[in-house]
């Protein structure tokens, strides 16, 4: 049980960057194919990035709940905090674009706005999520001691 405590949040980085890549890589593209009509793919696509940008900040405040605890408990353990970047603009980019991104998109055609400009930024946002959660599962993957024989 004590190794599951020490793991988990190696668990949650590779949930969190897994969860990105299936869906900003798999089922989004695959929506945009198998419906075939962008008007109905759209906000379709539009639901999965909301999932993904509050699973998004739900992982990277659980992950910084964990570094506090883990820096009360000990003094040598403040190279967890190098992750604080990270998870912080993680979750930034998630708020930035479910609430200033996606209606844009979303409403972009029938107000006039620039839905390429838009897109653009949206997808640039999760691509900076997907970014952060990757270093953030690299940083708690490493082998900070040799494999056991």
């Amino acid at each position: 049980m004590q190794a599951f405590f020490e793991r988990w949040p190696l668990f949650l980085a590779a949930l969190w960057w897994g969860g990105m890549s299936a869906l900003s890589f798999l089922a989004v593209p695959m929506a945009f194919g198998v419906i075939g009509n962008p008007a109905l793919a759209g906000p379709y696509a539009a639901k999965l990035f909301q999932v993904q940008a509050w699973a998004t900040v739900v992982l990277a405040l659980s992950l910084l709940m964990w570094g506090r605890l883990q820096r009360l408990k000990s003094a040598e353990v403040t190279a967890r905090w190098a992750l604080l970047p990270w998870l912080l603009l993680a979750a930034l980019a998630a708020m930035v674009q479910e609430h200033g991104v996606a209606e844009r998109i979303l409403t972009a055609r029938s107000t006039g706005a620039d839905l390429r400009l838009w897109h653009s930024l949206g997808s640039l946002l999760v691509l900076l999520q997907w970014v952060c959660a990757l270093r953030v599962l690299w940083w708690f993957a490493r082998r900070t001691e040799p494999p056991a024989a």
